[in-house]
């Protein structure tokens, strides 16, 4: 929850999304999980995308309400104390136990999605099934939601979209991706087991089985139905490590918490922006379930460009929202932000632009083939800037991404190439961060850290 290969546009369209049923656990559980960087399989629908975050319409439709996760709000969260590790190489992929007993099941981090899915087991004589796929029969806790369910009316608040059966009568969901990819399955209710008997309630997720992917989506936005607000989870963290050598044969790997994270005492904080429902109805462009948070400026080699503030901010109709979103691989601006950016660095190592070429359908073109340490001295480091002192430092070691064939990209790109009008914090400028979500505090943290060690 991205071969214009490995970024990630990740274009959710729910044409049916049925009844869900949330019920929550009184207890709290506090779970660590280690993070990888890996690629994504070779047929990936997330390989062949920018974005993990659904397009402006599917925003509108599935986010008319502004809401605040359930975790902040009645009962108390489940007490997470959950650390593991993931893959990280252009998506960050958990192996999270699900079912019971559990099945480990490799899943994509994305904090810009709502609903979680896993790729289900189906016997069928046209082919075997992906080896990490997961298996209902096995599990004493699976069940299906039947179109009966109150969830599986049309126009609930998250999902407008009309609702339909199968001819099962069961809740039916499908996704269409940019690439024409499709994802559908039922909507299913099942537990994840963590160790020492910390199981979790019953959560809606999407029972994936006609799909070529590998991996499923573990979605982490602020919507309803998203695997923090169902299950309850008060705060969430990961450590993306800095990727080096061929990273898409030999993905790192990096550290996950669920809960409390002992590293949080260094953190500093950003307060996520809030709008209220009337304003966001209004805003076609704007998605209220995102991470959104107050960006201020933007400084290449220690100069602040001349960028006002208001262009990382929605305008009336939502444009300019940025958000921080670990489902997209690099950092896309709007126009006015990026042709900032990029007039700085032509000013720069305008000569050294490889002329003519642009990577992954347009959306990356600063690119060079000459030498990497030269170029980012030249144009030395990148800072995004945000309110209260915050900012995420990108040193010119590594403000260059090797895209194949010897070139190297600066890892910024232009949103509206993709048909966002968002600012988007990938996770490419994430490496060496802890980045905390504190979803009870409606902040985000982060923290310079060293994200390939054991942290």
């Amino acid at each position: 929850m991205a071969s214009c290969n490995y970024l990630f546009l990740l274009v959710f369209i729910i044409i049916i999304i049925n009844s869900f049923h949330l019920t929550i656990q009184q207890h709290t559980i506090s779970v660590s999980f280690p993070l990888t960087s890996a690629p994504l399989s070779p047929n990936s629908k997330s390989s062949k995308l920018f974005l993990s975050s659904l397009s402006p319409s599917s925003k509108s439709n599935q986010s008319q309400l502004h809401r605040k996760t359930a975790a902040a709000a009645s009962s108390p969260p489940f007490n997470y104390n959950y650390k593991s590790s993931f893959k990280y190489s252009m998506a960050l992929i958990v192996s999270l136990p699900i079912g019971t007993p559990p099945q480990a099941q490799q899943m994509v981090l994305d904090t810009g999605s709502q609903l979680s899915w896993i790729q289900c087991h189906r016997k069928s004589p046209k082919k075997p099934p992906p080896t990490t796929s997961f298996d209902p029969s096995r599990s004493s806790t699976f069940s299906l939601l039947p179109c009966t369910h109150p969830v599986c009316k049309p126009r609930i608040p998250d999902f407008t979209l009309p609702t339909t059966c199968d001819q099962n009568r069961l809740c039916h969901y499908s996704y269409f991706y940019a690439d024409g990819t499709l994802a559908e399955g039922n909507l299913v209710r099942e537990r994840f087991t963590f160790p020492n008997s910390r199981i979790t309630p019953p959560l809606i997720l999407g029972c994936t089985a006609e799909s070529d992917e590998a991996e499923g989506i573990l979605g982490m936005n602020l919507g309803r139905l998203s695997f923090i607000s169902q299950a309850k989870v008060p705060k969430f963290s990961y450590c993306v490590p800095f990727r080096q050598g061929n990273y898409k044969i030999n993905p790192t790997t990096g550290s996950f918490y669920l809960g409390q994270n002992p590293n949080s005492p260094t953190f500093r904080y950003v307060d996520l922006l809030s709008f209220p429902q009337s304003q966001s109805r209004g805003m076609p462009n704007f998605d209220p379930l995102a991470y959104t948070v107050g960006m201020v400026g933007i400084k290449i080699g220690g100069k602040k460009l001349n960028i006002s503030p208001a262009t990382f901010r929605p305008d009336a109709g939502g444009s300019g929202q940025t958000m921080i979103d670990s489902g997209t691989q690099y950092t896309f601006l709007v126009d006015a932000a990026y042709a900032k950016v990029r007039e700085e660095v032509v000013r720069l190592v305008g000569p050294k632009l490889k002329k003519g070429y642009a990577y992954g359908g347009g959306a990356l073109d600063m690119c060079f083939d000459g030498n990497a340490v030269e170029i980012g001295r030249l144009i030395g480091d990148i800072a995004f800037e945000f309110e209260k002192g915050v900012q995420i430092l990108i040193n010119k070691e590594r403000i260059l991404d090797d895209v194949g064939g010897g070139v190297r990209c600066v890892g910024i790109g232009r949103s509206e190439s993709l048909g966002v009008a968002s600012n988007i914090i990938g996770n490419f400028h994430q490496q060496n961060l802890w980045v905390e979500f504190d979803v009870v505090n409606r902040r985000v943290g982060f923290g310079v850290a060293d994200c390939s060690r054991s942290v």
